[in-house]
């Protein structure tokens, strides 16, 4: 019997506009949702990843596609700009075929991005 399609939250925050510290931080998350949710890859739907506008060094999604995720369809975009958000944010939506429920799903927001969760679910 197929899942049901589940959306996961990821976020993650960079020290620096690099490539290579952006690839470190996107294959840290997009690891850590496929781990601590059991995933496969092949489970994954698609993703939608943002980037704060402070990031303009290399696309999460090519970095994700390179590395974990190869045959996902995958997207960019650019965060809003709201005066006191997050600076060097990465954000990421990810649509799943999972047999879980919505209260099994495990967001992952690491680093700074810990900040943005309001509840104690991580």
């Amino acid at each position: 019997m197929p899942g049901r399609i589940r959306a996961i939250r990821g976020a993650t925050v960079v020290e620096a506009d690099t490539p290579e510290a952006i690839s470190e931080r996107v294959q840290e998350m997009v690891s850590q949702i496929l781990e601590r949710n059991n995933l496969d890859p092949d489970q994954v739907i698609s993703a939608i990843f943002t980037a704060t506008d402070d990031l303009v060094s290399v696309f999460p999604a090519t970095v994700a596609r390179k590395s974990l995720l190869p045959e996902v369809p995958l997207l960019c975009a650019r965060e809003l700009a709201i005066a006191g958000s997050m600076p060097r944010c990465i954000r990421v939506m990810m649509h799943v075929e999972l047999e879980s429920t919505s209260s099994e799903i495990q967001h992952v927001y690491l680093h700074e991005a810990s900040n943005l969760r309001d509840d104690p679910r991580d």
